[in-house]
């Protein structure tokens, strides 16, 4: 008998049993983001899936980079009212009037966050002092489902006009985006990660 499971790397167990959710645990979750235009995609994508799942989300992830015009906020802040009209019948993406409004109004002030800050990045990290936070958790029961961190980027988004972005939505968001490190301390990708720039 050969010990495949020696090769096997060890997983955050959240991740099993989809293959989608591994590819994705495997080389986006936890990589630390500077790009403003990802923020923005994980923001959309992280908005819509309010009470539904992320497998959910992912699986309609392609919908939403073509109907988001890639993502590009720029042009996101301009979608006019015939267009969501539009994507309340695409069902590539979650067909809901207050999370596409939401993505709108969001792009608008993400672009406001920019300017005020030089970027969106640069505004979001300051939240975690500019490096990110590596957690050592043992298990899943261990990760929170939000934190002091993520309490007080919540306040100043929703003073900001944010939509659709409470804590809890926004640790998400710092976890897939490596503002924190919460793959547990024996998954393969907690050391790469802790690594990356």
């Amino acid at each position: 008998m050969k010990g495949n499971n020696s090769i096997t790397p060890i997983r955050c167990p959240w991740c099993l049993g989809f293959d989608q959710y591994k590819a994705y645990h495997d080389e986006e979750w936890g990589v630390p983001v500077y790009d403003d235009r990802k923020h923005f995609e994980f923001l959309v994508l992280e908005s819509a899936q309010a009470g539904l799942s992320w497998a959910t989300i992912l699986k309609k992830r392609a919908g939403y980079r073509k109907a988001f015009a890639d993502f590009d906020y720029r042009v996101v802040a301009t979608f006019p009212e015939s267009y969501v009209l539009e994507l309340l019948q695409d069902s590539s993406i979650i067909r809901n009037r207050l999370k596409i409004q939401a993505a709108i109004n969001n792009a608008q002030r993400f672009i406001e966050v920019q300017a005020e800050f030089g970027s969106f990045s640069a505004y979001i990290w300051s939240f975690v002092g500019g490096k990110p936070i590596q957690n050592q958790l043992k298990s899943m029961a261990e990760a929170p489902a939000s934190t002091n961190e993520s309490d007080r980027l919540a306040k100043d988004m929703k003073k900001r006009g944010f939509k659709f972005l409470g804590s809890t939505t926004l640790y998400a968001h710092m976890q897939a985006t490596g503002l924190v490190n919460d793959h547990l301390v024996d998954c393969f990708r907690y050391k790469e990660v802790s690594h990356e720039p």
